[in-house]
């Protein structure tokens, strides 16, 4: 389903041109490409041999939109979409050949017959010079070959930093860039011994991935880290392992000996971990900023208590990454008791999705999320709310980013979007603050480290949000 949208510079909600149209449209585009090549390959002349020749880059700017905009993800289709249609409200001009014109949108649902590679095809027989989405990992895997065959780079709404690759940009927040965030300011915190303990899901490998590249990146030893899957009395023996509970509780033993039996050390991650066949919730940049997660509940009364031990040295590591919300945490924090790992001597970090749930982490008192700032997005949730009469649900910061991205671009790039542009060092101005494109598909962003409050107060921004960081790129 292909639909065409026209928005002028400072103009309100345009309508919806009909299907015909939109077609026509494109058909023009390609008569009008089409003539134009086959008057340089007349002018080559006889005897001229022509063998294969690489994709041209993409010389329009009309913009291709990838959404689910039927089926059950299709309200949340049309809230990326109104995000993206601001943008163009607001910044909807190109420049070409010196003259100022309207940028076009040109619309393809993915949950159509043929899905996400069927519009990606669309969009290129479209003339489009530009995809913005899909929305997910699936399905941008499934648009990305048709794009890069048209040379279209494509911007899309996953948070999997899988997908990221030359001419394909991921544009949720990520997992890993959130690591490398923690890592840095936990770096010049002077932690320099980083453990993980993780769920055993695609999140927590995201994170453990993360980890083990910003350890690497920054000169640190390699982390070690434990994935669990298990109930609470697994995950507190296999956090005894982590912590080196058995040896520090032997340790602080008159005789040298620990009541406890003997536990098998936890080895060093040496390598990234599998994640063959799992795939990231592509909603992951919507749990990061706020709202409430009535599933996710962790509380300091939720500890398990254990018997009274000595007090024991520190854990063999002073900075823990942990992954979990909801149950699966307040267990953790059970563990932490039982092993005596506290921020006394380790520093707690964990994933933006707590920024949800902040004010039930009291029992967490110091530990660290990286996040977006969220004062930075008012001013686009109150235009966005004045145009359609609703909050934006947190992903429709992502496309009004990424048509930010495409309206930026076409002001200063005279055909098409060039990649040089694309990934500028300056980079673009977001709606949870400045982001720069990564030649290698990533997105850097500007996140806050957070720090947990006790008694319910939440979080306060510790650290103000920034895209530099320890390592280049």
């Amino acid at each position: 389903m292909t639909r065409t949208y026209s928005f002028l510079s400072k103009a309100s909600t345009r309508g919806l041109a009909g299907n015909g149209a939109g077609r026509k449209a494109g058909m023009v585009v390609l008569g009008t490409v089409g003539l134009a090549m086959a008057g340089c390959a007349d002018q080559s002349g006889p005897g001229v041999a022509t063998g294969p020749q690489a994709p041209k880059a993409a010389t329009s700017h009309k913009i291709g939109v990838l959404l689910p905009l039927t089926g059950p993800n299709a309200a949340l289709g049309h809230e990326l979409l109104a995000g993206a249609q601001l943008a163009l409200a607001e910044n909807g001009t190109s420049t070409a050949q010196g003259q100022a014109s309207a940028l076009q949108m040109d619309v393809h649902d993915t949950a159509a017959v043929g899905g996400a590679s069927a519009a990606a095809t669309a969009a290129a027989e479209a003339g489009d010079g530009i995809i913005l989405g899909p929305l997910t990992a699936v399905d941008t895997a499934a648009a990305a070959p048709a794009a890069q065959s048209a040379s279209m780079p494509v911007l899309a709404f996953t948070s999997d930093v899988g997908q990221a690759r030359n001419g394909v940009w991921v544009m949720g927040i990520t997992p890993e860039d959130q690591v490398e965030r923690l890592v840095a300011t936990a770096r010049q915190e002077g932690r320099h011994r980083f453990a993980a303990f993780l769920p055993d899901n695609p999140l927590g490998h995201a994170l453990g991935n993360g980890l083990l590249a910003s350890c690497r990146d920054q000169g640190l030893m390699s982390p070690t880290i434990v994935y669990h899957t298990g109930s609470q009395a697994s995950i507190t023996q296999m956090m005894r392992e982590l912590s080196s509970y058995d040896t520090r509780r032997a340790e602080a033993q008159p005789d040298g000996n620990a009541s406890a039996p003997a536990s098998t050390p936890a080895a060093p991650a040496t390598g990234s971990a599998d994640t063959t066949d799992k795939t990231l919730p592509s909603d992951l940049a919507a749990a990061l900023k706020g709202g409430s997660d009535t599933s996710a509940t962790a509380s300091a009364d939720g500890a398990a208590q254990a018997p009274a031990v000595p007090k024991l040295a520190p854990p063999p590591f002073d900075a823990l990454l942990l992954g979990d919300t909801g149950l699966g945490l307040k267990n953790v924090i059970g563990a932490l008791a039982d092993s005596q790992v506290s921020s006394a001597n380790v520093r707690i970090m964990g994933p933006g999705l707590w920024a949800a749930f902040a004010t039930k982490l009291g029992a967490l008192k110091g530990a660290w999320y990286a996040a977006p700032d969220p004062s930075s997005r008012q001013s686009f949730a109150n235009r966005f709310m004045a145009r359609n009469h609703h909050m934006p649900r947190p992903l429709a910061d992502l496309s009004y980013d990424a048509a930010k991205v495409a309206t930026t671009v076409a002001r200063v790039a005279p055909n098409g979007y060039p990649a040089d542009v694309l990934t500028r060092s300056e980079g673009f101005a977001g709606v949870d603050g400045p982001f720069t494109l990564l030649p290698d598909g990533r997105t850097r962003r500007a996140l806050g480290v957070f720090e947990v409050l006790d008694n319910g107060g939440g979080a306060k921004l510790l650290v103000p949000a920034t895209t530099k960081s320890a390592v280049s790129g």
